[in-house]
Parts: structure tokens; sequence; C-alpha cells
């Protein structure tokens, strides 16, 4: 899960005591000034926003990322419903907690995200399987159906030499193998799309198979 939290709250104040207790806590913490909360959120594809109630409809507007509202002392059941209407995810009054604050963040966080089981992680390489999504120090790389499969198949056991006969099978569903350079070729090829995003990933291992690291 990305840990990239976009900060666009006006107050001068809250703003440093939340970026300092926020990067203390492991957020990679963007902080949105004069206005450019929408803008950096295309630039930086933050996993949560937390925006001051002003700039949340834009924000919610702008695109699909979960948003918790900071509100203002005097808000009311009104507020809440309204920011919820708009698409905020949460909504929170001031002052507040941090601590709550901090609980709630992660609470979004684990709703919008993909079961853990659905993501696998092989050093840089990230497999979004929810998202059949595939990155690289969060550079996409576009596969193709097969190669997609296959590359799953192997992250599963990222070690482990998968013999080109179990490959066939199991990702191609080949009963009789025969003489086929099917595998080779989507193997060359997946090998080239990960080199050309900056990873060094398929491992050919004569004679045997191949694996996705050593």
């Amino acid at each position: 899960m990305s840990n990239a939290l976009l900060l666009a709250e006006p107050e001068p104040a809250t703003r440093g005591f939340l970026e300092r207790h926020l990067r203390q806590d492991g957020f990679d913490v963007v902080e949105a000034l004069d206005g450019e909360a929408v803008e950096l959120l295309e630039v930086t594809r933050p996993a949560l926003v937390l925006a001051a109630d002003s700039l949340a409809a834009d924000l919610c507007r702008a695109a699909d990322v979960p948003i918790i509202v900071l509100g203002p002392p005097d808000s009311d059941a009104v507020d809440r419903v309204r920011a919820f209407d708009g698409g905020c995810d949460d909504y929170v009054a001031r002052p507040f907690h941090y601590e709550e604050l901090l609980a709630r963040i992660r609470a979004v966080l684990r709703r919008v995200s993909p079961p853990e089981t659905d993501r696998m992680a092989v050093g840089d390489l990230l497999i979004d399987r929810a998202a059949r999504r595939v990155t690289i120090r969060g550079a996409p790389v576009f596969l193709a159906a097969k190669e997609y499969e296959l590359l799953v198949k192997l992250a599963e056991e990222p070690v482990r030499v998968f013999t080109k006969e179990q490959l066939l099978r199991e990702v191609w569903g080949f009963r009789s193998l025969g003489r086929t350079r099917t595998l080779d070729s989507h193997a060359s090829r997946l090998r080239r799309k990960l080199a050309a995003a900056g990873g060094d990933f398929v491992r050919n291992v004569w004679g045997v198979g191949y694996s996705l690291t050593d």
C-alpha cells in the first residue's frame, strides 16, 4: 500500500503539526499550498488526502482518491452529511486528537485497499491482482494477458525454478506438450518489458525452465 498522503490544510500551525507527526508515523507527506491541491493530485497520486472542508469538494470532483475532511469547530450534522454526499470518506471536526485522526486514516486505507493476498511484491516489482496492474518502482508495466499470467505464476515462488512443462500446463493449459516456442517467446517479451521499466527479472535456467529471481 502506498504511504503518500496529500495534506491540503491552509492553516500553517495545523499543517506543520500534522506533517511532523504523520512523517514520524511513516507517511510520505506532500503539502498542498495556495490552491495547488487539485494539480498535485495528478502529480503525486496519493493514497489518501487530508483536506480542509473548503477544499474537499473540489478534490472529490477531481480524482477518485479517499479524502478525510478536517471540518471547522462549529460543524454540525448537516456539514457532515453534505461532505459525505460530496464523496468524502470520513469527516473529523476540529479540534481533533491526533491519535484518533491517525486511526481514521489507517481505517480508510484498509477499507479502500485490496486484500494483501491480491498484492504480490518481489523487490521493486508490485503485482496488484485485483486491478491486474504491474508496476516497478511505481512505473506501470503493460503486459499482454499470457505475459501477465506467466509473471503471476513465477511471482508465487520467485526463486523457484518452474520447469517448462509445469508452466505450459499451468499457464497455457497444455496437456500434450510436444515442441513449442510459446513459453520461450512469452518469457522473452516479459523480460524485455520488465527490463525497460528498470527491473532485472525472469531468469532462464538453461535446459530446465524459468524463475523470477535468483
